[in-house]
Formats: structure tokens, sequence, C-alpha cells
């Protein structure tokens, strides 16, 4: 199953979400890289999904 991130709003309002990525390891390397440009486009939370299962968040985007 593929592995994308959620796009979220302070209010939990979904924004958008990731292209799909193989593992968990390369999802979690990407946000890494990004999370500033997110941040810059008002994403303040993302969710890290696996198929339709939520597996790790909300996490803030916010230092």
């Amino acid at each position: 199953m593929a592995f994308y991130w959620v796009y979220e709003s302070a209010e939990n309002a979904r924004l958008g979400q990731s292209d799909d990525f193989e593992s968990r390891s390369d999802a979690e390397t990407w946000i890494g890289t990004i999370f500033n440009d997110l941040l810059d486009e008002a994403v303040d939370q993302v969710r890290l999904f696996e198929g339709d299962t939520e597996i790790f968040g909300p996490m803030s985007l916010h230092p």
C-alpha cells in the first residue's frame, strides 16, 4: 500500500495531500525537506496515511 501525507489547517480542515510514496521512510524523508514550503502555503499540520489508515499525526509544522 502507498503512504501519503494529508495537509490540514490548524482547525483540522483538509487542504490537500502529497503524492504517494512506496515506503514510510520515503514519506518521512520527503516531509522533512518540504515542510517549510507547506508552511508558506498555510498548511499547519500533516497526517501520514497508509492506504485508508492514519498511522501518524496530526503533526504540527510549526516550530
